[in-house]
């Protein structure tokens, strides 16, 4: 009986976690793509990692600063269109393809998110996709959520 009583416990929070997923989707980005821009589970929103594209132009700046901005400004578009903001981040993962750039990244990173800043890994890689030099991904909480 404890089998059975565990087994449909088991199966009743899968069912309960998959129902309350819901996919975050702004009008500005692109759909189609293999990937949701953000996604809800529970109070909990997994933003997909971003790149600095131009969300009207599809462009990417040459210049780093401005890539790094339009990053943030990305991930700042999903935030708002959950409801939330750079102060509900919890986590922060920075993807670098020179590490050399760290310092700039910061720059611009220290404007976007206020102390206390959330927690953060940075690594370096050997490539992004669409030629990105950064691709920042987040994870952001809030227990104020509407469901």
């Amino acid at each position: 009986m404890r089998k059975l009583t565990l087994v449909v416990f088991c199966l009743f929070a899968a069912a309960t976690a998959q129902a309350q997923r819901k996919v975050v989707q702004p009008k500005e980005f692109p759909t189609g793509r293999p990937f949701s821009p953000g996604v809800w589970a529970g109070d909990t929103l997994y933003v997909a990692g971003q790149i600095g594209t131009d969300l009207k132009t599809g462009k990417m700046s040459e210049n780093f600063d401005e890539e790094v901005k339009q990053t943030l400004d990305n991930i700042g578009v999903i935030l708002k269109e959950a409801g939330l903001s750079y102060d509900d981040v919890v986590t922060v993962n920075v993807y670098l393809t020179d590490m050399n750039l760290f310092a700039r990244m910061n720059a611009v990173y220290t404007k976007v998110f206020a102390e206390p800043r959330p927690a953060r890994t940075t690594v370096g890689v050997p490539a992004l996709a669409g030629g990105a030099h950064i691709e920042i991904t987040v994870t952001a909480h809030s227990s104020k959520r509407k469901k």
